[in-house]
């Protein structure tokens, strides 16, 4: 895993970085210092960033499942719209459903990323207050799933690939999605996913929510990012249901087995895809590159294999994943 030792991070500090971010403020207090009185702290400054750069290594390599939810979650982590600038050239936007509107929480254009022509999909959360309005926190609505499913199928005509990137806590269970189908539109795109005679792939590049992930989430492979999660229900939703308090979420979060290693032994991803150290925020570009490097390596593998075999092998390993043990 990557690390960015150059800069010390001051941005917004999660509960569990707490001893991360007493060393940060020494290395900035001793630097300031060192400009007013001139005086030579290097060495010691120095030595207080390895001390930082060692503990967050530390803390990062033993972070609890409710943790991982927290970095997911972070304020400053790539959204959808990040990537896309990051990764995808001469993006060109594409809007609505052609039925009720335009749902900004999924986005949905055509572009290139490395040397291949895709077609882009994401959820996105928004930045700023009335972005997030806008964009319903990334909770996309019937209308979203589907301007998926058109671009998808404009997708097919002209053998583009398809790129998913998900991060959204569910589809919008508001009273007006509901009334326009939202369950119907998320499990049409189910169907017309596992037939889709095209390349899939999906990445989980921040949260992964219930049928909301799903209904952009039905490809040949699915990664995750390191520090994102993937889960049928929010931590503090099942917390909520089984205990009737969301207190009890990191004990949810434990059970939900949502971290990236977990859901690859339970076989639900096929990839996990490297942060840099400390979380996507801290060094968007390395991880906007990491995300690239993975999906134009997928994306070569999967255009060698025949459309058939696709589809084939695409169907039977959605099957397998939809296999359940009742417990005694």
């Amino acid at each position: 895993m990557a690390e960015n030792n150059d800069n010390i991070d001051t941005g917004l500090q999660l509960p569990f970085e707490k001893p991360i971010a007493r060393l940060q403020r020494q290395v900035i207090e001793l630097q300031d210092e060192q400009v007013k009185t001139g005086r030579d702290y290097s060495s010691e400054v120095r030595q207080l960033r390895a001390q930082y750069i060692s503990l967050l290594r530390k803390t990062y390599q033993a972070l609890s499942p409710w943790e991982t939810v927290q970095v997911a979650r972070h304020p400053k982590r790539p959204l959808g719209r990040d990537y896309i600038d990051m990764i995808v050239k001469n993006f060109v936007e594409l809007h609505g459903d052609r039925h009720f509107g335009d749902d900004q929480a999924l986005v949905g254009g055509l572009g290139r990323i490395g040397t291949e022509k895709v077609l882009v999909l994401a959820h996105h959360k928004g930045r700023e207050t009335k972005e997030k309005l806008a964009c319903n926190f990334g909770c996309a609505q019937p209308e979203g799933y589907r301007k998926a499913l058109r671009l998808m199928k404009l997708a097919e005509k002209f053998r583009l690939p398809v790129v998913a990137l998900i991060d959204t806590q569910g589809a919008y269970p508001g009273i007006g999605s509901e009334e326009r189908g939202v369950a119907e539109a998320i499990a049409r795109n189910l169907l017309e996913m596992s037939r889709l005679r095209t390349p899939i792939v999906c990445v989980v590049i921040g949260e992964g929510g219930s049928g909301g992930a799903l209904g952009i989430g039905v490809g040949d492979k699915v990664a995750i990012l390191e520090y994102a999660y993937y889960s049928v229900i929010s931590p503090e939703g099942c917390a909520s249901i089984l205990w009737r308090t969301g207190e009890k979420a990191p004990e949810a979060a434990q059970a939900l087995k949502l971290t990236g290693g977990d859901l690859k032994k339970l076989g639900v991803v096929d990839d996990i895809i490297a942060e840099p150290l400390g979380g996507a925020h801290r060094n968007p570009a390395e991880t906007a590159h990491n995300l690239e490097h993975y999906i134009v390596k997928t994306l070569r593998h999967l255009r060698r294999t025949e459309t058939d075999e696709l589809l084939t092998t695409r169907y039977e390993t959605w099957r397998k994943k939809g296999k359940f043990v009742v417990g005694k």
